[in-house]
Protein backbone atom coordinates (compact mmCIF):
# COMPACT_ATOMS: atom_id res chain seq x y z
CA UNK A 1 0.00 0.00 0.00
CA UNK A 2 1.59 3.28 -0.99
CA UNK A 3 2.15 5.53 2.08
CA UNK A 4 0.58 8.72 2.33
CA UNK A 5 2.29 12.14 0.88
CA UNK A 6 1.08 14.39 3.88
CA UNK A 7 1.59 14.01 7.45
CA UNK A 8 -1.32 13.67 9.35
CA UNK A 9 -1.74 15.46 12.39
CA UNK A 10 -4.74 15.58 14.52
CA UNK A 11 -6.14 18.82 16.39
CA UNK A 12 -3.92 18.45 20.35
CA UNK A 13 -6.53 18.34 22.71
CA UNK A 14 -6.70 22.12 24.72
CA UNK A 15 -9.60 23.94 26.05
CA UNK A 16 -10.51 27.20 24.03
CA UNK A 17 -8.47 30.21 25.70
CA UNK A 18 -11.60 32.30 24.99
CA UNK A 19 -13.75 29.95 27.55
CA UNK A 20 -11.33 28.52 29.76
CA UNK A 21 -8.44 30.98 29.87
CA UNK A 22 -6.99 32.07 33.25
CA UNK A 23 -5.01 35.55 34.38
CA UNK A 24 -1.26 34.38 34.32
CA UNK A 25 -1.07 36.93 37.31
CA UNK A 26 -3.68 34.51 38.98
CA UNK A 27 -1.48 31.12 39.11
CA UNK A 28 -0.20 30.74 42.76
CA UNK A 29 3.75 29.92 40.95
CA UNK A 30 5.61 29.77 37.78
CA UNK A 31 7.76 26.80 36.77
CA UNK A 32 10.57 27.51 35.04
CA UNK A 33 11.71 25.62 31.54
CA UNK A 34 14.89 25.92 30.60
CA UNK A 35 15.94 25.73 26.92
CA UNK A 36 19.45 24.98 25.77
CA UNK A 37 19.55 25.44 21.87
CA UNK A 38 21.88 26.70 19.69
CA UNK A 39 20.38 30.43 18.35
CA UNK A 40 23.52 31.14 16.34
CA UNK A 41 25.07 29.49 13.44
CA UNK A 42 24.28 27.21 10.79
CA UNK A 43 21.79 25.20 13.61
CA UNK A 44 20.00 28.89 14.63
CA UNK A 45 16.95 28.03 12.91
CA UNK A 46 16.23 24.35 14.60
CA UNK A 47 16.90 26.85 18.16
CA UNK A 48 14.54 29.41 17.23
CA UNK A 49 11.68 27.11 16.15
CA UNK A 50 12.24 25.09 19.36
CA UNK A 51 12.23 28.09 21.32
CA UNK A 52 9.04 29.19 19.46
CA UNK A 53 7.36 25.64 20.05
CA UNK A 54 7.72 25.50 23.80
CA UNK A 55 6.25 29.02 24.22
CA UNK A 56 3.47 28.09 22.31
CA UNK A 57 2.51 24.91 24.06
CA UNK A 58 3.30 26.74 27.42
CA UNK A 59 1.12 29.46 26.41
CA UNK A 60 -1.83 27.05 25.70
CA UNK A 61 -1.77 25.27 29.14
CA UNK A 62 -1.64 28.53 30.72
CA UNK A 63 -4.48 30.20 29.02
CA UNK A 64 -6.24 26.80 29.53
CA UNK A 65 -6.31 26.73 33.27
CA UNK A 66 -2.55 25.89 34.14
CA UNK A 67 -1.02 23.05 35.79
CA UNK A 68 -3.03 21.72 38.84
CA UNK A 69 -0.56 20.10 41.24
CA UNK A 70 -0.19 19.57 45.35
CA UNK A 71 -3.30 21.46 45.70
CA UNK A 72 -1.90 24.64 43.59
CA UNK A 73 -1.99 25.60 39.91
CA UNK A 74 1.10 26.71 38.21
CA UNK A 75 2.02 28.24 34.70
CA UNK A 76 4.44 27.57 32.60
CA UNK A 77 7.70 29.76 31.36
CA UNK A 78 10.09 29.19 28.63
CA UNK A 79 13.71 30.56 29.79
CA UNK A 80 15.73 29.67 26.63
CA UNK A 81 19.99 30.46 25.98
CA UNK A 82 22.22 29.96 23.17
CA UNK A 83 24.53 26.67 23.66
CA UNK A 84 26.20 27.52 19.91
CA UNK A 85 26.09 23.84 19.42
CA UNK A 86 29.20 23.55 21.46
CA UNK A 87 29.91 21.68 24.83
CA UNK A 88 31.77 24.70 25.63
CA UNK A 89 29.22 27.22 25.65
CA UNK A 90 26.53 24.23 26.86
CA UNK A 91 28.39 23.97 30.03
CA UNK A 92 28.27 28.01 30.35
CA UNK A 93 24.67 27.56 29.37
CA UNK A 94 23.99 24.49 31.84
CA UNK A 95 25.65 26.55 35.32
CA UNK A 96 23.19 29.38 34.19
CA UNK A 97 20.15 27.45 34.23
CA UNK A 98 20.85 25.13 36.82
CA UNK A 99 23.06 27.01 39.37
CA UNK A 100 21.50 30.64 39.07
CA UNK A 101 17.87 30.67 37.45
CA UNK A 102 17.35 27.47 39.44
CA UNK A 103 16.06 25.47 36.91
CA UNK A 104 14.45 22.08 37.52
CA UNK A 105 12.78 20.70 34.72
CA UNK A 106 15.01 21.10 31.50
CA UNK A 107 12.20 21.49 28.48
CA UNK A 108 14.58 20.98 25.59
CA UNK A 109 18.62 20.51 24.92
CA UNK A 110 19.32 20.75 21.39
CA UNK A 111 23.22 19.02 20.55
CA UNK A 112 24.83 16.23 22.05
CA UNK A 113 27.92 17.96 22.98
CA UNK A 114 25.87 20.64 24.86
CA UNK A 115 23.27 18.86 26.53
CA UNK A 116 25.91 16.18 27.75
CA UNK A 117 27.49 19.43 29.01
CA UNK A 118 23.89 19.75 30.82
CA UNK A 119 23.46 16.41 31.50
CA UNK A 120 26.31 16.31 33.60
CA UNK A 121 25.33 19.00 36.25
CA UNK A 122 21.36 18.00 36.01
CA UNK A 123 21.44 14.41 37.15
CA UNK A 124 23.60 15.22 39.61
CA UNK A 125 21.37 17.76 41.32
CA UNK A 126 17.90 15.98 40.03
CA UNK A 127 17.03 18.41 37.00
CA UNK A 128 14.63 16.78 34.83
CA UNK A 129 15.90 17.18 31.14
CA UNK A 130 14.21 17.07 28.00
CA UNK A 131 16.12 16.29 25.05
CA UNK A 132 16.09 16.23 21.14
CA UNK A 133 20.03 14.56 21.10
CA UNK A 134 21.03 11.76 19.46
CA UNK A 135 23.46 10.55 21.36
CA UNK A 136 22.51 7.11 22.77
CA UNK A 137 25.11 7.99 25.66
CA UNK A 138 23.14 10.06 27.15
CA UNK A 139 19.86 7.03 27.75
CA UNK A 140 20.31 4.46 30.23
CA UNK A 141 19.25 3.64 33.43
CA UNK A 142 22.17 5.71 35.06
CA UNK A 143 20.68 8.92 33.49
CA UNK A 144 16.84 8.35 35.21
CA UNK A 145 16.23 12.28 34.76
CA UNK A 146 17.03 12.31 31.34
CA UNK A 147 14.02 12.23 28.59
CA UNK A 148 14.41 11.65 24.78
CA UNK A 149 11.64 14.13 23.05
CA UNK A 150 12.49 13.16 19.49
CA UNK A 151 12.90 9.90 17.49
CA UNK A 152 16.91 9.34 17.43
CA UNK A 153 19.17 7.19 14.85
CA UNK A 154 17.93 3.56 16.62
CA UNK A 155 14.07 5.07 15.55
CA UNK A 156 15.03 7.00 12.04
CA UNK A 157 17.78 5.00 10.30
CA UNK A 158 16.55 1.76 9.84
CA UNK A 159 13.02 2.76 7.81
CA UNK A 160 14.86 5.77 6.68
CA UNK A 161 17.79 3.63 5.17
CA UNK A 162 15.64 0.66 4.19
CA UNK A 163 13.15 3.14 1.94
CA UNK A 164 15.98 4.89 0.23
CA UNK A 165 17.78 1.52 -1.05
CA UNK A 166 14.53 -0.09 -1.65
CA UNK A 167 13.26 3.02 -3.79
CA UNK A 168 17.12 2.67 -5.46
CA UNK A 169 17.78 -0.85 -5.48
CA UNK A 170 20.65 -0.26 -8.43
CA UNK A 171 22.59 1.21 -5.61
CA UNK A 172 25.48 -1.03 -3.70
CA UNK A 173 27.80 1.62 -2.40
CA UNK A 174 27.81 4.93 -0.48
CA UNK A 175 29.85 7.49 1.01
CA UNK A 176 29.38 9.42 4.67
CA UNK A 177 29.80 12.96 6.09
CA UNK A 178 28.89 13.60 9.39
CA UNK A 179 29.80 16.48 11.98
CA UNK A 180 33.07 15.81 13.81
CA UNK A 181 31.22 16.13 17.27
CA UNK A 182 29.38 13.90 19.89
CA UNK A 183 26.28 13.99 17.94
CA UNK A 184 28.53 13.09 14.45
CA UNK A 185 30.23 10.38 16.59
CA UNK A 186 27.06 8.85 17.94
CA UNK A 187 25.04 8.90 14.33
CA UNK A 188 28.31 7.33 12.08
CA UNK A 189 28.36 3.81 13.37
CA UNK A 190 24.76 3.21 13.93
CA UNK A 191 24.06 4.60 10.24
CA UNK A 192 27.26 2.45 8.87
CA UNK A 193 25.52 -0.83 10.32
CA UNK A 194 22.17 0.07 8.93
CA UNK A 195 23.75 0.08 5.53
CA UNK A 196 25.30 -2.47 5.80
CA UNK A 197 22.64 -4.31 7.10
CA UNK A 198 20.94 -3.39 3.96
CA UNK A 199 23.92 -4.92 1.75
CA UNK A 200 25.08 -1.44 0.84
CA UNK A 201 29.25 -1.23 1.06
CA UNK A 202 30.46 1.71 2.97
CA UNK A 203 33.01 3.42 0.66
CA UNK A 204 34.24 6.29 2.76
CA UNK A 205 33.05 7.54 6.75
CA UNK A 206 34.81 11.23 6.89
CA UNK A 207 33.69 14.04 9.23
CA UNK A 208 33.95 18.09 8.70
CA UNK A 209 34.32 20.48 11.56
CA UNK A 210 31.08 22.98 12.20
CA UNK A 211 31.23 26.42 11.62
CA UNK A 212 33.21 25.13 8.35
CA UNK A 213 31.79 27.21 5.44
CA UNK A 214 33.84 26.29 2.18
CA UNK A 215 32.74 22.63 1.25
CA UNK A 216 34.78 21.92 -1.85
CA UNK A 217 37.36 20.02 -0.62
CA UNK A 218 35.49 17.73 1.52
CA UNK A 219 33.12 17.27 -1.85
CA UNK A 220 36.08 16.31 -3.87
CA UNK A 221 37.14 13.90 -1.64
CA UNK A 222 33.63 11.97 -1.23
CA UNK A 223 32.98 12.19 -4.78
CA UNK A 224 36.69 10.81 -5.78
CA UNK A 225 35.09 7.47 -4.63
CA UNK A 226 32.39 7.65 -6.82
CA UNK A 227 29.83 6.26 -4.36
CA UNK A 228 26.06 5.73 -5.47
CA UNK A 229 24.74 7.10 -2.21
CA UNK A 230 26.03 10.00 -0.06
CA UNK A 231 24.64 10.76 3.30
CA UNK A 232 25.79 13.66 5.23
CA UNK A 233 24.28 12.04 8.12
CA UNK A 234 23.64 14.63 11.28
CA UNK A 235 24.98 17.55 9.21
CA UNK A 236 22.59 20.80 9.52
CA UNK A 237 20.57 21.85 6.51
CA UNK A 238 22.19 24.90 5.54
CA UNK A 239 25.66 22.92 5.73
CA UNK A 240 23.88 19.70 3.74
CA UNK A 241 22.72 21.97 1.07
CA UNK A 242 26.28 23.56 0.54
CA UNK A 243 28.01 20.29 0.14
CA UNK A 244 25.06 18.97 -2.52
CA UNK A 245 25.98 21.93 -4.54
CA UNK A 246 29.90 21.29 -4.21
CA UNK A 247 29.12 17.77 -5.60
CA UNK A 248 26.55 18.75 -8.04
CA UNK A 249 29.05 21.28 -9.40
CA UNK A 250 31.43 18.25 -9.43
CA UNK A 251 29.54 16.25 -11.69
CA UNK A 252 28.56 13.79 -8.61
CA UNK A 253 25.18 12.51 -10.08
CA UNK A 254 23.60 9.78 -7.17
CA UNK A 255 21.14 9.37 -4.55
CA UNK A 256 21.11 12.19 -1.48
CA UNK A 257 20.56 11.55 1.83
CA UNK A 258 20.00 14.08 4.74
CA UNK A 259 19.17 12.15 7.94
CA UNK A 260 18.69 15.36 10.12
CA UNK A 261 17.16 17.44 7.26
CA UNK A 262 13.83 19.13 8.18
CA UNK A 263 12.72 20.99 5.17
CA UNK A 264 13.07 21.87 1.87
CA UNK A 265 14.07 25.86 2.27
CA UNK A 266 16.78 26.45 3.77
CA UNK A 267 18.30 23.45 2.11
CA UNK A 268 17.53 25.27 -1.24
CA UNK A 269 19.16 28.24 0.19
CA UNK A 270 22.35 27.22 0.11
CA UNK A 271 22.01 24.55 -2.16
CA UNK A 272 19.61 25.62 -4.83
CA UNK A 273 18.70 23.35 -7.76
CA UNK A 274 20.77 20.47 -5.76
CA UNK A 275 18.56 20.07 -3.22
CA UNK A 276 16.06 18.21 -5.73
CA UNK A 277 15.79 14.50 -4.32
CA UNK A 278 17.03 14.84 -0.81
CA UNK A 279 15.74 12.48 1.71
CA UNK A 280 15.13 13.31 5.12
CA UNK A 281 14.62 11.71 8.35
CA UNK A 282 13.40 14.85 10.43
CA UNK A 283 10.80 17.02 8.17
CA UNK A 284 6.91 17.37 8.64
CA UNK A 285 4.75 18.26 5.38
CA UNK A 286 2.05 20.45 6.62
CA UNK A 287 -0.61 20.59 3.42
CA UNK A 288 -3.26 18.32 2.56
CA UNK A 289 -6.51 17.78 3.91
CA UNK A 290 -5.45 15.60 6.88
CA UNK A 291 -3.61 18.70 8.39
CA UNK A 292 -5.84 20.62 11.18
CA UNK A 293 -6.57 24.22 11.05
CA UNK A 294 -5.17 24.76 14.17
CA UNK A 295 -1.85 22.75 13.12
CA UNK A 296 -1.49 24.75 9.96
CA UNK A 297 -2.18 27.95 11.37
CA UNK A 298 0.53 27.50 14.23
CA UNK A 299 2.93 26.31 11.02
CA UNK A 300 2.02 29.24 9.70
CA UNK A 301 3.03 31.60 12.51
CA UNK A 302 6.21 29.99 12.68
CA UNK A 303 7.37 30.41 8.91
CA UNK A 304 6.83 34.00 9.36
CA UNK A 305 9.44 33.66 11.74
CA UNK A 306 12.01 31.59 10.71
CA UNK A 307 11.28 30.98 6.83
CA UNK A 308 10.10 27.18 6.57
CA UNK A 309 8.00 24.86 7.80
CA UNK A 310 8.74 23.41 11.68
CA UNK A 311 10.19 20.17 11.83
CA UNK A 312 10.26 17.07 14.32
CA UNK A 313 13.10 19.14 16.39
CA UNK A 314 11.04 21.48 16.83
CA UNK A 315 7.72 19.36 17.22
CA UNK A 316 9.73 17.72 20.13
CA UNK A 317 9.76 21.00 22.14
CA UNK A 318 5.93 21.08 22.13
CA UNK A 319 5.49 17.79 22.98
CA UNK A 320 7.49 17.71 25.76
CA UNK A 321 5.62 20.59 27.55
CA UNK A 322 2.38 18.26 27.40
CA UNK A 323 4.58 15.42 28.68
CA UNK A 324 5.14 17.02 31.89
CA UNK A 325 2.16 18.91 32.43
CA UNK A 326 0.30 15.35 32.67
CA UNK A 327 3.22 13.72 34.70
CA UNK A 328 2.86 16.59 36.77
CA UNK A 329 -0.73 16.30 37.51
CA UNK A 330 -0.48 12.23 37.40
CA UNK A 331 2.35 12.85 40.13
CA UNK A 332 0.40 15.45 42.02
CA UNK A 333 3.84 16.95 42.28
CA UNK A 334 5.88 19.02 40.72
CA UNK A 335 9.43 17.55 42.29
CA UNK A 336 11.52 16.52 39.51
CA UNK A 337 12.34 13.54 40.83
CA UNK A 338 9.07 12.33 41.45
CA UNK A 339 7.79 13.49 37.66
CA UNK A 340 10.61 11.75 36.83
CA UNK A 341 9.63 8.41 37.96
CA UNK A 342 5.74 9.28 36.47
CA UNK A 343 6.66 9.88 32.75
CA UNK A 344 7.46 6.21 31.41
CA UNK A 345 3.61 5.10 33.00
CA UNK A 346 2.04 8.47 31.30
CA UNK A 347 0.36 9.08 28.31
CA UNK A 348 -0.11 12.34 26.82
CA UNK A 349 -1.06 14.59 23.63
CA UNK A 350 1.22 14.77 20.99
CA UNK A 351 1.31 17.27 18.24
CA UNK A 352 1.42 14.65 15.78
CA UNK A 353 -2.41 13.96 16.88
CA UNK A 354 -3.68 11.55 19.07
CA UNK A 355 -1.64 10.65 22.36
CA UNK A 356 1.73 8.80 22.82
CA UNK A 357 3.96 7.75 25.51
CA UNK A 358 7.27 6.34 26.13
CA UNK A 359 9.23 3.16 25.35
CA UNK A 360 13.26 1.87 24.69
CA UNK A 361 13.69 -0.48 27.56
CA UNK A 362 15.42 -3.10 25.03
CA UNK A 363 17.29 -0.34 23.40
CA UNK A 364 18.61 1.77 25.94
CA UNK A 365 18.26 -0.23 29.20
CA UNK A 366 15.54 2.36 30.41
CA UNK A 367 12.10 3.98 29.45
CA UNK A 368 13.18 6.86 27.89
CA UNK A 369 12.02 7.55 24.97
CA UNK A 370 9.20 9.15 23.25
CA UNK A 371 7.42 6.79 21.11
CA UNK A 372 6.44 9.39 18.03
CA UNK A 373 5.63 8.42 14.49
CA UNK A 374 8.82 7.90 11.76
CA UNK A 375 8.29 10.00 9.02
CA UNK A 376 10.57 9.94 5.76
CA UNK A 377 10.42 13.24 3.35
CA UNK A 378 12.07 13.65 -0.05
CA UNK A 379 12.23 17.11 -2.46
CA UNK A 380 10.40 17.12 -5.05
CA UNK A 381 10.33 19.82 -7.50
CA UNK A 382 11.17 21.68 -5.32
CA UNK A 383 8.49 20.92 -2.18
CA UNK A 384 9.08 18.51 0.63
CA UNK A 385 6.68 15.47 0.03
CA UNK A 386 5.94 13.08 2.82
CA UNK A 387 7.06 9.58 0.84
CA UNK A 388 6.47 7.11 3.93
CA UNK A 389 5.53 6.76 7.65
CA UNK A 390 5.30 4.73 10.39
CA UNK A 391 3.01 4.91 13.23
CA UNK A 392 3.91 3.78 16.53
Amino acid sequence: MKAPTTLTIGVVAVMSASACAVDPAAAQDVIKLGLSVPLSGSAANWGKGSEFMCQKAAEEINQAGGIKASGKTYNFECITYDNKYNAAEGTKVAQTLINRDAVKFIGGALGTAPTKALQAIAERQDVLLFTVSWGKSLKGPEHPMTFTQQNTPYEILPPLIGYVVKQHSQAKTVAMLNPNDATGQETEPVAKATYEKNGIKVFASDYYERGTTEFQAIAARIASFKPEIIDVGSTPPADAGAIFKALDLMGWKGVKVNETGTGADTLKETGGDAAEGVYMGSGVVFDGDTVSAYQRKLNDEARKLLGEDLNTIQIGFYDAVYALKTAMETANSVEAKKVAETLPDITFPTFYGGKVGFFGKETYGNVQQMRLPILVTQVQKGKLVQVHRIDP
